[in-house]
């Protein structure tokens, strides 16, 4: 009778390899025409892309992933992995000896196709499993991808590595293969790596439709086994649990019970349940054998054992390519079982999401995630563009404008004032080119670039931002616009060798002193008129801030002067005394000074002390030097002739608007020197930093959620999400009708 069930088993392989080879024919057969067939995608591999869709749905409306997949689990090292590789007839996963190699999940679909090849989902590469170069090298990148997911810190990772398999007579289904679970955490270990490789392992397996298969140890006690209990918990009934006893040879070799093993695969052992038990060997422990000397070997031992002449072992428990077919017919039982109902739950899933996007955004477009960063990328890229149509004077006043804001400071602080103590002109112009010198070597030409970076940028910002304050704007993006003017600002700096140039230009500007035309000397007074008010301004907020509200003030906002402001005008009168009687007064008092205004405001019963006397002289004498400079420069509107004679034997001295029009040529030209700059470089740099970043926000799915976000976007995202997953549920439905008819 054995010998018998060994002849029927031996032809039935023989018919099946003579089947594999001719469908192979079949499918690279060539059509009439002379042109290759092509392969139509089959159903399986549609089934395959519905679970990678699912694996990224986060649903918010409860619609679960109740679809099947076979789940292998198993403890560590009990040949699990080896079980996946001889049904999927490759060894397609990194070796291990006695350390754990499986650290993440790792999603196999297998299919049939005329070669033997392996593929990631991700990538377009084929790995041909008959070549053992191109097996080492998907060995390897499985290894790496592992690696790559597993958080700094962490033993395992949740991300799951999606890869298809396609070979001449494979069974058609999606397996799963998880990390080992694990008994003792060592040392190397996350200290939660054995909590979470059973939650793990429990989040696949408490889906209602997948098919548990549970892998035990044949050459280990029974009693040390975690994995029985856990798929027990799971399916209390066993109605979808096939149960594998590896290592079968060792446990003979041991001198093994046979009635325990017996009692294992009749499911008596065990407190749990199952559909069938299958007892399989996977190899004498060589990790360089192939397949096919593994199936000899499993054959061989099978053929000759005595677990099979006793009786322990059935024909139809034995061998992992009976464990293949029998997942494979329990896997499409249950898909055709489930798949129309997860149809259904995903169509009235989309239902709700569009009835929810009609009340709530009513005149939007759906955009998804990666939608809306292409329109954002549009509109930003727009202004990018849109940079080259500001023209030369536009680049030229801004510039001119920034420049000044940023210099008028230290221009009249530390060069003007200083110089202008001096009563003659010889000795103003020494001190004014000594210190105009320094300024041009030392800090003007950096200032200058800063002022460029600036103003270019408040350009583009400008540009940008330019629809914020319309009706009806769109905040949607926002966020993402001012990211990207962050890292533009970030990443961009002016050309280095610009300060240089620039430090060229400056210094034989401000070496002229040679007024040309009257139009230019008019020019020079309008801008040191303007310059100085603003800072006769500032002088006289300061010196009311001090003194207190006026008398309107008073009156009209019920506002009153405090004991200080007293104390402020009354020193202010006798500081104003004091410069009305010297016609040029330093900007320092002297101790003498400060004597003698301390005793007039004595004989007025306020006592104040020097410091409170020079606070307020700092603006008085401001405040008056600025008027006189005003004046000056009104009665050197009529002066040019004069200038141009040297002011000879008229006592007009003009020296000061002089000095007005060096820093105004300055600024004309470094002007057009930094808008040369802008329109002839700096502009398309600053482009390409822009669209780099854009890439780099593109590329960062995580950063990409945090600057699109809302619920919006959320409810667009899902939309698109279900809108897919039901659209691919219902094309793998219609390819399971079509084959089935």
């Amino acid at each position: 009778m054995i010998e018998i069930q060994l002849r029927y088993q031996k032809e039935i392989e023989r018919l099946e390899k003579d089947n594999r080879e001719l469908r192979k024919s079949i499918l690279l057969k060539d059509k009439k025409d002379g042109k290759r067939r092509v392969m139509k995608k089959s159903p399986i591999d549609m089934y395959s892309e519905v679970l990678d869709e699912l694996a990224e749905y986060d649903s918010n409306y409860s619609t679960q992933d109740n679809l099947p997949r076979v789940v292998v689990v198993g403890d560590q090292s009990s040949g699990k992995t080896s079980v996946l590789e001889m049904i999927a007839q490759a060894r397609i996963f990194p070796r291990g000896s006695g350390e754990m190699m499986t650290r993440s999940p790792v999603k196999v679909t297998l299919s049939e196709g005329p070669y033997h090849i392996a593929q990631f989902k991700d990538s377009s590469r084929e790995f041909d499993l008959t070549k053992e170069s191109d097996l080492a090298a998907l060995r390897r990148e499985v290894e790496l991808r592992m690696k790559n997911s597993v958080r700094k810190g962490q033993t395992i990772s949740t991300e799951c590595i999606s890869m298809s398999v396609k070979g001449p007579g494979l069974q058609r289904m999606v397996l799963v293969d998880l990390p080992g679970i694990i008994s003792t955490q060592t040392i190397n270990m996350a200290p939660d790596t054995k909590e979470s490789i059973k939650k793990m392992a429990a989040s696949y397996m408490e889906n209602p439709n997948a098919i548990i298969l549970c892998i035990q140890d044949g050459s280990l006690d029974a009693e040390r086994s975690n994995v029985t209990d856990l798929a027990s918990m799971m399916d209390p009934q066993g109605k979808r649990t096939i149960f594998v006893l590896t290592k079968v040879d060792l446990a003979e070799s041991n001198l093994y019970n046979p009635d325990r093993i017996k009692s294992i695969l009749e499911g008596r052992l065990f407190p749990m349940k199952a559909l069938g038990y299958f007892a399989v060997v996977t190899g004498k422990g060589n990790n360089n054998d192939s397949i096919s000397t593994i199936k000899d070997y499993e054959e061989n031992f099978f053929r000759s054992s005595r677990l099979f002449r006793d009786g322990v072992l059935k024909p139809t428990q034995m061998t992992t390519q009976n464990l293949s077919m029998a997942v494979s017919q329990v896997f499409w039982k249950m898909v055709k079982e489930t798949v129309e109902q997860q149809t259904d739950a995903f169509r009235a899933t989309r239902f709700n999401l569009e009835t929810e996007w009609k009340n709530t955004f009513p005149s939007l477009r759906e955009l998804d995630r990666d939608e809306l960063f292409e329109k954002a990328r549009g509109e930003i890229l727009d202004e990018v563009i849109n940079l080259s149509q500001v023209t030369p004077k536009q680049w030229e006043d801004a510039f001119y404008a920034k420049l000044w804001e940023k210099n008028s400071n230290f221009v009249i602080e530390n060069i003007y004032l200083p110089a202008a103590q001096k009563t003659d002109a010889g000795t103003f112009n020494t001190i004014v080119d000594i210190k105009l010198k320094q300024w041009a070597e030392d800090l003007l030409p950096k200032k200058c670039v800063e002022v460029g970076w600036e103003t270019l940028h408040q350009q583009f910002e400008k540009l940008v931002n330019k629809d914020q304050a319309r009706k009806g704007h769109d905040e949607i993006f926002d966020n993402i616009k001012q990211s990207v003017l962050v890292r533009a600002a970030k990443d961009h700096s002016w050309e280095g060798k610009a300060e240089d140039s620039l430090r060229v230009i400056q210094n034989n500007i401000l070496e002229d002193r040679s007024v040309t035309d009257k139009q230019q000397w008019d020019a020079a007074i309008k801008f040191m008129e303007d310059s100085l008010k603003g800072k006769l301004q500032q002088a006289e907020d300061a010196l009311k801030e001090l003194t207190g509200p006026g008398f309107r003030e008073q009156w009209l906002q019920w506002k009153s002067r405090t004991p200080d402001n007293w104390n402020r005008i009354a020193t202010n009168n006798e500081l104003e005394k004091l410069l009305h009687s010297k016609r040029h007064h330093q900007a320092h008092l002297s101790l003498d000074e400060l004597t003698t205004v301390r005793k007039n405001l004595q004989t007025q019963n306020i006592e104040v002390d020097n410091d409170f006397i020079r606070e307020t002289w700092y603006h008085v004498y401001r405040k008056n030097f600025f008027q006189n400079s005003l004046s000056q420069a009104n009665n050197c509107r009529k002066g040019f002739y004069y200038y141009q004679r040297g002011f000879a034997d008229t006592g007009l001295d003009c020296h000061d608007v002089v000095l007005f029009w060096r820093f105004q040529r300055m600024l004309q030209v470094t002007s057009n020197a930094l808008r040369q700059q802008v329109m002839n470089n700096e502009a398309r740099r600053l482009e390409r930093i822009i669209k780099d970043g854009l890439e780099d926000i593109g590329e960062d799915k995580e950063e990409l959620s945090k600057l699109l976000t809302g619920r919006r976007v959320q409810l667009a995202e899902e939309l698109k999400k279900v809108r897919q997953i039901q659209e691919k549920l219902e094309e793998f439905v219609q390819a399971l009708n079509k084959e089935k008819s």
